[in-house]
């Protein structure tokens, strides 16, 4: 589980979080959402180390996160997997190097150790074969579960996604929630993620967190999504909504 109690960033007199507090629970999918702007991608950087809190604490379990030294955190991001909006993988390597990255960075194990779990990782991801392509064979969809196979290569007990399904197709975009869903209650890891799909919500929203102007404005579950009484929220889904009919209607 990651905690926050009462998380406060603020970039010089510009205040982007207001007295954030939350739980992402494990063996769940942690849903972040809210209008851009709102302080969601500073809230999973705050809970990542790449932006330091001005006050308040976030925990990953017993450990205080905001007190550790550098040891203690490099230490604590081998538990940390990341999938990244745009897939991130590197073009000059094949599948199999791009998932076995972080094992040659953060582990001492053989060759055949970094592959045998390389290849677990791909057949997780429906990928088993494909060691050998490279990204620019890949679909949008291929790319996004390569990623997902390397983000979770050591085992993390953590997992942050920013957009999984940017640029996806309603049915692989589907695909790719199911997949972080799946791995997220067979491996019981704590997953976060940030989204603006108003479908992955009610896919996969064990729990979500709608954030506004900085501050958690609700807090509840896909049952409790669409029957809130929360005016905000309910502004914020039937906007998102009217917006993706209307880009459908264009393409058509």
């Amino acid at each position: 589980m990651i905690t926050a109690k009462n998380v406060f960033k603020a970039f010089g007199d510009d205040e982007v979080l207001h007295d954030i507090s939350t739980e992402f629970r494990r063996g769940d999918t942690n849903l972040i959402i809210g209008q851009s702007g709102s302080g969601k991608t500073v809230l999973i950087k705050c809970l990542v180390g790449l932006h330091e809190v001005t006050s308040g604490a976030i925990f990953f379990d017993e450990k205080n996160f905001t007190e550790m030294g550098i040891s203690g955190r490099k230490e604590l991001r081998t538990k940390i997997g990341m999938l990244f909006q745009g897939g991130a993988l590197f073009d000059s390597m094949s599948v199999e190097e791009n998932v076995m990255f972080p094992l040659e960075l953060y582990t001492k194990d053989t060759y055949k150790q970094k592959l045998e779990r390389v290849n677990f990782c791909l057949e997780k991801v429906d990928l088993a074969g494909d060691n050998g392509k490279y990204p620019g064979e890949l679909s949008g969809g291929m790319v996004k579960r390569v990623a997902i196979a390397r983000a979770i290569a050591l085992n993390p007990d953590y997992l942050f996604c920013d957009e999984p399904n940017s640029g996806l197709d309603p049915r692989t975009a589907s695909r790719i929630d199911n997949l972080i869903y799946d791995l997220t209650k067979e491996f019981n890891m704590t997953t976060v993620i940030n989204t603006h799909d108003m479908n992955s919500v009610l896919e996969i929203g064990d729990n979500v967190l709608y954030i506004e102007n900085g501050r958690a404005a609700w807090k509840g579950n896909k049952d409790k999504f669409l029957i809130s009484d929360n005016e905000s929220l309910n502004n914020f889904i039937y906007t998102n909504e009217m917006t993706r009919m209307l880009k459908k209607l264009k393409k058509e």
